[in-house]
């Protein structure tokens, strides 16, 4: 199996997509029945923040906990991202020691130079050119809300607010 990072969802297909959305909706749903399949027993994944976020932070720990892996929170100035270490070094020493890697970053450079290096899987939590794992839930919470029949391609979406990087990933 090749590596595969969570980067944009335009390295995805519309099938692929599709999968990952409805093993979400299969795991949730085991969840609300207490039998979450610990698909990442023992696993371990390293959360750089740059940008801070309580739901992202909080869902991401919470699902590892829940699929039986583990989360380490690396906030600003813990681990000198591209400052006193590269973001090169700081990859491969994550990669070494952890088997995936979510960074919410404040530029999409850093999250691309991450994937670069890291021979983990890398997703985005967040840059400032695009929020594909909200993008994800968001459709997902359509899927679930949508009138019995209707498929995901007759839906008409509106966004309402800022020219975001939320935004940036609905559209795409």
């Amino acid at each position: 199996m090749t590596l595969k990072h969570f980067i944009d969802t335009q390295d995805f297909s519309k099938e692929e997509l599709l999968e990952l959305i409805e093993l979400t909706r299969l795991i949730k749903a085991a969840d609300k029945q207490g039998c979450t399949p610990k698909l990442l027993q023992d696993a371990t994944l390293a959360m750089i923040f740059e940008e801070p976020s309580t739901r992202t932070r909080v869902s991401f720990e919470v699902a590892m906990t829940e699929l039986g892996g583990h989360a380490l929170y690396l906030k600003p100035g813990e681990i000198h991202l591209g400052v006193r270490e590269s973001l090169g070094d700081t990859a491969q020493v994550l990669s070494r020691m952890c088997d995936a890697i979510m960074a919410r970053t404040l530029k999409h450079e850093t999250i691309t130079g991450l994937a670069k290096y890291a021979t983990v899987p890398v997703i985005n939590g967040l840059t400032d050119y695009n929020h594909p794992t909200q993008v994800v839930c968001d459709v997902l919470t359509m899927i679930e809300h949508a009138p019995a029949g209707k498929k995901l391609e007759d839906f008409n979406v509106t966004f309402i607010g800022d020219a975001t990087n939320v935004l940036s990933s609905l559209m795409l």
